[in-house]
């Protein structure tokens, strides 16, 4: 384990920071900073429901739906937690910052998820990079696209929610009621999570994206809820959860080392959150029945906004607001026991009771539930794309089931553990990626020159 966390690290660190940052970076400059010129354009063209066709399986706003079901998960409550444990206030600001570069590498993915689509063994139009490699960069790079495929059906197991969500439920519920939280206790969460899951799972990608549409408005404003009720309570506090995250996010006293790391982190926890430029959105919006590629990718770039933007701060600022600020400026976490191991979502359990005493945990438990069940939900359908590619419909729908029973595993497994594994997975998915949507960027600029906005 220390020596695959090493690697992990390693790859994690500098050269997927460059790879996604950097190439955010170019995107966006490329694209004329269009995330900030054209967002009233995606918000139009998300209510408008012509060009479509009968081409594909889904609408744009259930991809969307959909994509967000999976982005806005429990990286946004663990993760953001785990950021601001691992790099301090400041990794918040970079992930902001990887937002808005997220919302270009989002446009240029959707965008070429329609424009390079291809077909299955059965002839149904499929999307995502694997297709976008060989139908826009040709079949001799097959292999880059088979290596998606091969970490995808990896990253895409819900390891983290299936743990994170078995820990919060046995920090709040058994422990209390003194039913422990053994193996025994938590396999059998593992067991109704499974069922729970089966009963959508099963139904393809046209049920999970009609539950995805549903459900997703409702566990946003539910969170947004709760993070307004607790700034109402704090509000003396709000002023300092700002000032906190600008000042550690340039604390050039610390040195450059402390303020790349910090970078780096933010990075890192947002390419967990919102998924930009690893490829599982190309999966998703690669089946909508939209016709328009340039509308597609408008539609893809809303994603990071909602997720590492808004989702991201509302988890924020309950912690920082649990936290102090201390004689030497910095600060701290008071809210949770933070020497114990990465628990994220203990950290932000922590914070809630500081803040909301007697209930707060409770309320959290509810949106943490919502989050990593609509996660759960998309991911198989990303899992169940990538072993259709490899191995064909016919063995790969036996994925489904091996997805299902990961459940269980990942029920018992340490949370270091899953942290390192998705991590190295993401990244390996985001190398071909983001080298497809980087030698592809020349045909969406052009595609861009001829959409009537």
């Amino acid at each position: 384990m220390n020596w695959f966390s090493n690697i992990s690290d390693f790859v994690c660190g500098y050269p997927l920071f460059i790879l996604l940052i950097g190439g955010g970076l170019f995107l966006f400059i490329y694209s004329g900073a269009l995330p900030l010129r054209r967002l009233g354009a995606s918000i139009r063209v998300l209510r408008d429901r012509e060009n479509s066709s009968r081409n594909g399986q889904i609408s744009s706003f259930q991809a969307l739906m959909a994509t967000i079901s999976s982005t806005v998960g429990m990286g946004n409550i663990a993760g953001v937690a785990i950021a601001i444990c691992m790099g301090g206030p400041g990794a918040i600001f970079w992930m902001w910052v990887s937002a808005l570069l997220g919302m270009a590498t989002k446009f240029f993915e959707g965008t070429l998820a329609i424009m390079y689509r291809g077909k299955d063994g059965n002839g149904n139009l499929q999307g995502g990079p694997m297709y976008v490699i060989t139908e826009g960069l040709g079949s001799k790079f097959k292999p880059l696209a088979v290596f998606f495929a091969c970490f995808g059906l990896i990253g895409c197991f819900c390891v983290m929610q299936a743990n994170q969500l078995t820990e919060s439920i046995t920090t709040v519920v058994t422990e209390p009621l003194g039913l422990g939280s053994g193996l025994a206790v938590k396999a059998v969460i593992g067991l109704v999570m499974l069922a729970l899951v089966s009963a959508v799972v099963v139904g393809g990608i046209g049920r999970i994206a009609k539950v995805a549409s549903r459900i997703v408005p409702i566990m946003v404003g539910l969170y947004l809820l709760l993070v307004f009720m607790v700034i109402v309570l704090n509000i003396g506090k709000l002023p300092m959860v700002f000032a906190v995250i600008f000042k550690s996010a340039f604390n050039f006293r610390a040195g450059f080392g402390a303020l790349a790391g910090t970078a780096i982190i933010g990075a890192r926890r947002a390419m967990y959150v919102n998924e930009a430029g690893v490829g599982t959105a190309s999966l998703m919006h690669g089946s909508s029945r939209n016709d328009s590629p340039v509308r597609e990718g408008l539609v893809a770039m809303l994603g990071p906004a909602i997720d590492s933007g808004l989702v991201c701060t509302l988890t924020a600022i309950p912690i920082l607001m649990a936290g102090s600020i201390g004689a030497d400026g910095n600060w701290s976490l008071a809210a949770a026991d933070a020497s114990n191991g990465i628990k994220g979502l203990a950290v932000a359990m922590g914070a809630y009771d500081n803040l909301l005493p007697g209930w707060g945990r409770y309320a959290l438990l509810l949106v943490v539930t919502f989050f990593a069940f609509s996660t759960m939900f998309s991911y198989s359908v990303y899992g169940l794309k990538c072993a259709n590619y490899l191995f064909g419909e016919k063995y790969g729908s036996w994925y489904r089931y091996i997805y299902l029973a990961i459940i269980l595993v990942s029920c018992i497994v340490s949370l270091d553990t899953v942290v390192c594994v998705m991590d190295f997975a993401f990244a390996m998915m985001a190398v071909p990626t983001m080298s497809a949507l980087l030698a592809l960027a020349p045909k969406v600029r052009k595609a861009v020159k001829d959409y009537r906005f």
